[in-house]
């Protein structure tokens, strides 16, 4: 996506954006942060009523699966944005990242499960493989595939 279609679809002079965010560089790394926090905020409602720890680790995957059923569903945002802008220090893809190893790896540590920190590691590998092949495939069934497996593995 380049500069002059974000500036089109928000319906900003490009003299604006420069004022405001100074680069594109800049206004992709606003809008990702202000991505994580919707999407730490988005999980916290979800899992706010839960007492099971697996139940809320298998809740990022239930999210994911129903942002999938959307029409215009692109992947992973964060890893979108790291492959478009590969030369930019995108500090918020790499702290979103922790943030859901961390989060799962607490969980599971709270479920009682050894080496939660491992696993955690590789929820998160399911969940990145299955949010770039639910965008492939234009299907949900790689997430549904990833939270089943999730769930094997975490017991």
């Amino acid at each position: 996506m380049g500069i002059d279609q974000i500036l089109r679809e928000a319906g900003v002079a490009k003299a604006s954006l420069y004022s405001s965010f100074g680069s594109k560089d800049a206004l992709v790394v606003a809008y990702l942060e202000e991505l994580d926090q919707r999407d730490r905020n988005r999980w916290n409602a979800a899992v706010a009523a839960q007492r099971d720890p697996i139940a809320k680790v298998l809740t990022f995957f239930d999210l994911a699966a129903t942002a999938a059923e959307s029409r215009n569903f692109r992947g992973c945002l964060y890893a979108n944005a790291a492959t478009e802008f590969p030369g930019l220090q995108l500090e918020p893809v790499r702290t979103h990242r922790e943030w859901f190893r961390a989060t799962v790896a607490a969980l599971l540590r709270e479920a009682g499960l050894a080496r939660p920190d491992s696993i955690a590691r590789q929820v998160q590998l399911l969940y990145d493989g299955a949010l770039t092949g639910s965008k492939i495939d234009k299907s949900v069934v790689p997430i549904t595939l990833a939270r089943r497996l999730t769930r094997q593995l975490i017991g």
